[in-house]
């Protein structure tokens, strides 16, 4: 049955093998010139931590192959339509289960195997591409403290091989219900895109706790390392909160203070006496985040979700196949 199962899908293997292979050489020839531009702004900036984050940084990453590692995004949903959706839904379309349910192999056994070897090809896939992007982000993330933040946690670690894994598993279940290819497709990346949303905007900030930090606007407050910022702005003594930007600041300062705001922003001098302003008038900078060395916890924590949200839709695949009727 697996020698079956590989016969199936070795043309798709090696159409994958060679993708894979021309995206690693893109990322590879591109990360090597960006750790070699990093090292020499190291050995500039040589006892210098300020020169590191100057303003403006030092562009590391530009062209088009920046946007290569944003492949971790999209490979998944391609594999979960093409791979994952036909799987069931192909064999029940063109009435080539009649033959393959009646052979000596059992229903189980046939989904667990093709099912099992597709999932591996996931993992692989997945596991690659998110490799390369992690390996080829790791200058950036050192000058910008940037791998916790939306974007760019979601291409980095191990949550590519989750989505990987749930897209394809999703893409097996949505063709096992349907029994058509083309509604298995449009279920499979609607499904995955809609869930990833839900999932980055709604569920990940709360995997735990924020903390809340309350700081003296004059003297500001920046967490350790590459936390996650929630937010961020000013609270007054009756709970008023602004957000930082101080669009709508105006509305609540005292008359001594709003006139300050008339001043140009860029000038150090007017955001200080504006700050001091603020603070003699009751007011705290206050900052929502999540501290740096979360970051590992909620990469395990949003790659065991879809692990086991691709567990349960392969369990409901099983039930449907052994079920069903050809």
């Amino acid at each position: 049955m697996s020698w079956v199962a590989w016969r199936q899908y070795r043309s798709q293997a090696v159409i994958a093998a060679a993708l894979l292979a021309a995206f690693a050489a893109a990322i590879l020839v591109d990360g090597f010139q960006i750790a070699a531009h990093w090292h020499a702004i190291l050995l500039a900036c040589a006892g210098n931590s300020a020169c590191l984050h100057q303003e403006p940084a030092p562009t590391l990453v530009n062209g088009l192959v920046s946007d290569l590692p944003y492949l971790s995004l999209i490979v998944p949903a391609i594999l979960g339509m093409l791979w994952g959706a036909p799987l069931v839904a192909h064999e029940l379309e063109t009435r080539t289960s009649d033959f393959a349910w009646a052979q000596s192999v059992t229903r189980t056994r046939w989904l667990a195997v093709k099912a099992g070897l597709l999932l591996l090809a996931a993992v692989v896939c997945g596991g690659v591409v998110s490799a390369l992007t992690t390996w080829w982000s790791g200058p950036g993330n050192a000058q910008s403290g940037g791998q916790f933040s939306p974007g760019q946690f979601d291409i980095q670690g191990i949550v590519p091989v989750g989505y990987a894994v749930f897209a394809m598993a999703l893409g097996i279940a949505a063709g096992t219900v349907a029994r058509r290819t083309l509604p298995a497709i449009a279920v499979a990346l609607g499904g995955f895109i809609t869930l990833r949303l839900l999932v980055s905007d709604v569920l990940r900030p709360h995997y735990l706790a924020a903390i809340t930090t309350y700081y003296n606007l004059t003297t500001g407050f920046t967490p350790a390392g590459s936390a996650w910022v929630l937010s961020q702005g000013a609270v007054s003594r009756t709970g008023q909160f602004v957000s930082a930007g101080w669009g709508s600041l105006g509305t609540f300062l005292p008359a001594s203070c709003q006139s300050l705001l008339q001043g140009p922003p860029s000038k150090s001098g007017s955001l200080s006496a504006m700050f001091s302003c603020m603070q003699a008038n009751g007011w705290r900078g206050v900052i929502t985040y999540q501290p740096a060395d979360r970051y590992r916890a909620f990469q395990g924590i949003e790659a065991g979700i879809y692990v086991l949200l691709a567990a349960a839709l392969i369990a409901v695949a099983i039930v449907i196949v052994r079920r069903r009727d050809a």
